[in-house]
């Protein structure tokens, strides 16, 4: 089964990305996310046996206990960059805290035979994706009539296990266990 570590976004702030992405669909013909697809990603596991799968949730216990914190999402932003992109984006800025979950979520899996992730944890919101070329004036004036594209923020109290299933049109992603922060601390 392919797998992956994330946090769940709030039904708050999906109804405001909802908006977003109503405002840009129109805008250009490629590949949008689906509103259900998306989430904060920590760490892509890739495969991993069945069963295994209790080796791995023992690891990912140990990484829960922590103060809750804060994710803002805003700015929109190109994949590698504007001039050819391939990835339309929106920023999830999580302070140390954030960025600090990821790395113990590397360092803690990385014992079990996962490789460490080589590029800089740059955590985002996939919005769409560019496949083949096609205009994207009207979607990049959008996109800087829309700036910061400021949703909000909400708390963090836990991340996830996911997997990831091929499905006709997008990856199917079914949340198979919650890592809550406090109920961790509280049992400590």
């Amino acid at each position: 089964m392919r797998l992956f570590t994330a946090i769940y976004l709030t039904p708050e702030i999906l109804l405001r990305l909802e908006r977003l992405l109503s405002a840009l669909r129109a805008e250009a013909l490629i590949k949008w996310s689906p509103l259900d697809n998306l989430h904060v990603t920590t760490k892509f596991i890739g495969e991993w046996p069945e069963a295994r799968l209790d080796e791995l949730h023992e690891a990912l216990v140990a990484l829960a206990p922590r103060q809750p914190f804060r994710i803002e999402l805003k700015d929109l932003g190109w994949f590698p960059n504007d001039r050819s992109p391939r990835v339309l984006w929106l920023g999830v800025h999580g302070g140390d805290a954030l960025t600090t979950l990821a790395h113990e979520t590397e360092e803690c899996l990385e014992s079990l035979g996962i490789a460490r992730e080589e590029r800089r944890f740059s955590p985002h919101l996939t919005l769409a994706r560019i496949k083949n070329p096609v205009p994207l004036r009207r979607l990049r004036q959008k996109v800087e009539e829309l700036q910061p594209a400021a949703l909000g923020s909400f708390p963090v109290s836990h991340f996830c296990l996911f997997r990831s299933d091929p499905g006709s049109n997008a990856s199917i992603y079914r949340r198979l266990r919650d890592y809550r922060f406090e109920s961790a601390m509280a049992a400590s």
